[in-house]
């Protein structure tokens, strides 16, 4: 890094894609309000035309509290005109080619003049459609690239991706790019990405033929999504797809130079723009919120367990770091693994204390306004053991239930059937996240380490004050989670 980041962005043109995403938003105004002098951002979402992308911008992103930092040090008028003069929304889908953008001519302008791409489109569902997934994280991400080399003064393309990817590894699990050729499952059975794809439209065209509903159709393209991870050694269709996208990048990249960003759980912002910021309930955040209302006695968890949390804020800032260090490098195919577990590791069972403790102190109300009494969550570290419990506990009060029904059928309502209903979601959902709650595996983030102590001196000599800093060792946990990551779950996701 020869300049700071702040210099580095100045008159750049930079492509988002998924610009109206969590992390994405939080990446878009940290460049606006560190460098109001960068050329233009070029905004891609899914809409139908830009005047669409435009108004979806609008309302789930700029007028968002998250730009309210801005709006205070600007004033309205001032903020909409930076935003018309900088920001340039893009209609498109990352799932098409050419990006699915319909105006010729802008798709010229933008090939003309973008520096550097940034791809944080994904979906995230652990257990999406086949279909979807392919398309988005996979051969979305090959999308991605094909246009970037397209651009003819493209220095780079920064492509984040997931620390999961590593499947259920245990471990200290290194930074570094797969390699597709040496990607088999334990029978030796080779990855072919392409054979995928293929095997996805085969079932596809069946479905169709056979006159599936579209409800029936997303069952079973879900259900050959986790077969096909499975299969190769993967948890769920997520991390399968967005691993089969970074071996197309690598494999594709040619001369542009790649930075793989792999966050593990993004948390809400630890500083910047103001600490506790969060939109939607993240991975750890559902559990979180749902033991503070008295509905969660009990979890699939290991106590032991390292819980790899880091702010989206710090991932912000690593972005912009790395697209400042590897910008128009030669033979760059670099990844980061941004993350906590290995500088400053928390445990689930320090979690569970610290919630304890929280909404001990801070109980939330019922919808009749009464105060919500919790007690010490039941952590249980195995899937038998959890299965035995739920059978226990619900499954076998739940069968007199039926009895009740059957004996006296005039009753209203089927308290049998809807309590079922929620004890079958609530083992779906500790399915889809037991690889997670009992992984076993710690991020390698020497990359990442190096890179932040090249920042720290950047910062230094330039006196931005640790404008990007990105150390997980500065995060004190029960202070961030009591103080800042629970009051902005509650304000910014629980209140609205």
């Amino acid at each position: 890094m020869e300049f700071s980041c702040v210099h580095f962005l100045q008159n750049k043109t930079i492509l988002v894609t998924g610009a109206t995403g969590f992390l994405a938003k939080v990446f878009v105004e940290k460049i606006l309000r560190v460098q109001p002098n960068v050329n233009k951002l070029y905004l891609v979402v899914r809409a139908s035309d830009n005047e669409a992308a435009t108004k979806r911008l609008r309302t789930e992103a700029f007028e968002k509290d998250l730009f309210k930092v801005l709006r205070d040090n600007l004033g309205d008028e001032k903020l909409n005109t930076l935003l018309s003069e900088k920001v340039v929304p893009v209609a498109g889908d990352i799932a098409m080619d050419h990006l699915g953008m319909k105006d010729s001519n802008l798709r010229e302008r933008m090939q003309k003049e973008i520096d550097i791409v940034v791809n944080v489109a994904a979906t995230t569902n652990f257990d999406e459609r086949y279909d979807i997934g392919l398309g988005i994280n996979t051969f979305g991400a090959l999308n991605v690239l094909n246009f970037a080399k397209k651009c003819v003064k493209a220095q780079l393309l920064l492509h984040v991706s997931t620390a999961y990817v590593c499947g259920e590894k245990p471990g200290l699990l290194p930074e570094k790019p797969f390699v597709m050729e040496e990607i088999c499952n334990e029978n030796g059975l080779q990855l072919d990405i392409n054979l995928e794809r293929e095997l996805m439209k085969q079932r596809l065209k069946e479905l169709n033929e056979q006159g599936c509903s579209e409800e029936g159709t997303t069952f079973y393209m879900k259900e050959l999504g986790m077969e096909r991870a499975k299969l190769h050694g993967w948890p769920n269709t997520y991390v399968f797809t967005k691993s089969m996208g970074e071996m197309l990048l690598g494999n594709h990249k040619e001369n542009l130079p790649l930075v793989i960003i792999r966050p593990t759980m993004i948390t809400s912002t630890l500083f910047e723009p103001f600490p506790g910021w969060i939109e939607g309930l993240r991975t750890v955040d559902s559990v979180i919120i749902a033991y503070g209302k008295g509905v969660l006695k009990c979890f699939l968890v290991d106590v032991n367990s390292v819980c790899d949390m880091i702010p989206a804020d710090m991932v912000a800032n690593a972005m912009i770091a790395a697209a400042a260090t590897h910008a128009g490098g030669s033979k760059v195919h670099v990844v980061y693994q941004v993350g906590s577990s290995h500088q400053n590791p928390i445990t689930y069972g320090e979690i569970r204390e610290i919630l304890f403790c929280y909404f001990t102190k801070n109980s939330l109300r019922s919808r009749n306004g009464s105060m919500i009494t919790v007690s010490k969550m039941k952590l249980i570290p195995t899937m038998a053991l959890f299965s035995l419990y739920m059978t226990i506990r619900y499954k076998l009060p739940v069968q007199l239930l039926k009895l009740v029904d059957i004996i006296y059928p005039s009753r209203k309502g089927d308290e049998y059937k809807n309590k079922n209903r929620k004890i079958d979601m609530v083992m779906r959902l500790v399915k889809l996240y037991e690889p997670y709650v009992l992984f076993k595996g710690i991020f390698d983030d020497r990359n990442t380490k190096n890179l932040c102590a090249k920042q720290k001196e950047e910062d230094d000599r330039n006196s931005e004050n640790s404008m990007f800093d990105f150390n997980p060792k500065i995060i004190k946990w029960r202070d961030y989670l009591i103080n800042v990551h629970i009051p902005g779950l509650i304000t910014h996701v629980l209140k609205k």
